[in-house]
């Protein structure tokens, strides 16, 4: 049985709901999966819907309601988790069974972008539902820890009567702001910085394989240069701010010489050069916009929106 004591009924979005032991877990691939076992866990009764049913099995086993189509999914509770692919899959899943939005809150913790992020809350509104912009920051191992965290983003109320719900799916329930396109940004910032730090591995993987070097063998000094990141961010993170970008602490060109020794290092081993070489033309970039004798903080001047070269 869910919170509603009638099907497409609903109790307020913002009324009180923190005593809610009751969700729909609409999406059951593995992040779903995971979020659903989460939700059974604490002893929730949990509704699921996938578009494949079989994925459901295991979660029935466990005491899961296997909704027969996503009117029921939905109906079935005022809370409603989902976790697709994108939102191309929500629309796909939802648009069929837009009368039974009303009065829900769809808690969409789908990747995509920020503009998608925001259209889709105006259409979840357009259907007299409310969304809350998810974006969730761990794999599915990662799902029901406490240390974990999840970004969101919508109105203020509705995240507040809900926040126990989400924080079973991730201890931290970190709110961004009104705007649903924020917790959406914040994630794909987080995507940014690790798909591109996971390849700096892979490349010195790559590196340390071509001379005879195992991953294990590299492991520590992998993990030493990582540990060594936050320091820098911080010294950045001010001077950014206050636009400074002298080059008293290190310059661009120095930077170049260094990243050149780094795609050839890597061509001389004959492994992939892809990356090292997109690299130095940033930095090449950087030197040709006149920065040559400024901070590699500069660079950020190129890839902001609008930025020189």
């Amino acid at each position: 049985m869910g919170t509603n004591a009638h099907p497409g009924t609903a109790t307020s979005t913002a009324g009180t709901v923190a005593e809610q032991r009751s969700v729909t877990v609409i999406g059951l691939g593995p992040m779903g999966r995971a979020m659903a076992d989460a939700y059974l866990d604490r002893g929730y009764e949990v509704t699921v819907w996938n578009r494949t049913a079989s994925r459901a099995d295991a979660l029935v086993a466990r005491g899961a309601t296997l909704a027969p189509d996503v009117v029921r999914a939905l109906t079935a509770n005022d809370l409603v988790i989902l976790s697709l692919t994108d939102y191309e899959a929500m629309y796909a899943v939802l648009e069929p069974a837009t009368s039974a939005l009303a009065g829900r809150v769809l808690v969409n913790l789908s990747s995509d972008t920020p503009d998608k992020a925001r259209a889709a809350a105006r259409w979840a509104a357009d259907h007299g539902a409310v969304q809350l912009t998810g974006g969730v920051t761990v794999p599915p191992s990662g799902i029901g820890r406490p240390e974990s965290s999840t970004f969101y983003s919508g109105p203020r109320e509705v995240f507040d009567a809900h926040r126990p719900v989400l924080e079973v799916v991730t201890g931290k329930a970190d709110y961004r702001g009104e705007d649903p396109g924020l917790a959406a940004l914040y994630y794909q910032m987080g995507m940014v910085m690790f798909w591109t730090s996971m390849l700096g591995y892979w490349q010195a993987i790559a590196l340390a394989d071509a001379n005879g070097l195992a991953a294990s063998d590299i492991l520590g000094h992998a993990v030493e240069t990582a540990n060594s990141l936050p320091g820098f961010f911080t010294f950045y993170a001010e001077r950014i701010d206050a636009g400074a970008h002298q080059g008293d602490v290190d310059r661009l060109a120095m930077g170049l010489a260094s990243v050149e020794h780094v795609l050839h290092t890597n061509a001389d081993a004959g492994v992939d050069t892809a990356l090292p070489a997109a690299v130095v033309e940033l930095f090449r970039r950087g030197i040709e916009a006149g920065h040559g004798a400024d901070s590699f903080s500069s660079l950020l001047e190129l890839m902001k929106k609008g930025g020189e070269g």
